[in-house]
């Protein structure tokens, strides 16, 4: 398979960001999109919202269905993944890209934030997967690609900002779990991860701000690197820890300047790569 054309993808948090990217290169292809957010009226701090991400969407040459859902509640997403269903007869691929991040120590993190962040990165992805793999498995070429990082149970990953990342490594665990669980029944479960940060709302509002996006490379890196997984046949590719990166050098990309921020600029590396390398 060559292309998404005909598919229905149902994305978390795609209305902006990583999430909004992948879209939209699957919108090219004349996918259908189900866009997944809380984001229904325009925030002070954060671009878009899901009427304007549906919009662009179908401007790309795509068919969008906008769907109000906080992840956090299962009787929103149960309705988002319904009306999916009936509004284009199936799913086949499901993106969990929805995330929250507070990178605090052990004794500054609030438990709020700590609840924010299990519910969000964890549960939603666990329990999105669960409520819509009745009907991935109906699909011809199902794939659950979570935007989580490659599991390594070392320390330094832990100590310094331990609640983050057992919330981030538990979207990557339904990977390893899911993977095997459902291999024999053609569902494809994979993690897709950057090599470098990536210019989101996150990096500028939480992360940094300026001086770190101008490090970044754009989002539409992680929508490539997703679109050449996607393609893959499901029963052949399981189980993986992708880095974008590599993924679109396997595919013959060899130059990656036009995804940077500022073409030239020093890239700063993502967290939770442990080579720490950013090219």
């Amino acid at each position: 398979m060559s292309s998404l054309n005909g598919k229905t993808l149902l994305i978390t948090g795609a209305s902006r960001g990583i999430g909004k990217a992948i879209a939209l290169r699957a919108a090219r292809d004349g996918a259908n999109i189900a866009v997944l957010a809380k984001t229904a009226t325009p925030q002070p701090k954060l671009e878009g919202t899901i009427y304007t991400a549906a919009e662009e969407i179908e401007g790309a040459g795509g068919r969008a269905l906008a769907c109000i859902a906080d992840i956090r509640f299962e009787e929103q997403v149960h309705a988002a993944v319904e009306k999916t269903v009936e509004t284009f007869g199936g799913i086949d691929m499901v993106i969990n890209n929805a995330s929250a991040i507070d990178l605090s120590s052990t004794l500054d993190v609030t438990m709020k934030r700590y609840d924010l962040m299990h519910h969000i990165n964890t549960r939603g992805t666990f329990m999105t997967s669960k409520l819509c793999l009745p009907y991935l498995l109906k699909a011809e070429n199902p794939h659950i690609l979570n935007i989580s990082p490659p599991l390594d149970m070392s320390s330094k990953w832990f100590a310094p900002h331990l609640a983050y990342t057992m919330a981030k490594f538990g979207m990557s665990m339904c990977v390893l779990g899911m993977a095997e669980e459902f291999r024999q029944r053609g569902v494809a479960v994979n993690a897709l991860w950057p090599r470098t940060t990536i210019a989101t709302a996150a990096i500028r509002n939480l992360l940094g701000g300026e001086k770190v996006m101008q490090c970044s490379r754009k989002p539409e890196i992680m929508a490539d690197a997703a679109h050449a997984i996607l393609i893959r046949r499901s029963r052949e590719c399981t189980g993986n820890f992708f880095i974008d990166e590599d993924v679109l050098r396997a595919g013959g990309v060899t130059s990656f300047d036009d995804y940077s921020v500022v073409p030239g600029a020093p890239l700063m590396k993502d967290l939770f790569l442990a080579d720490g390398s950013a090219h």
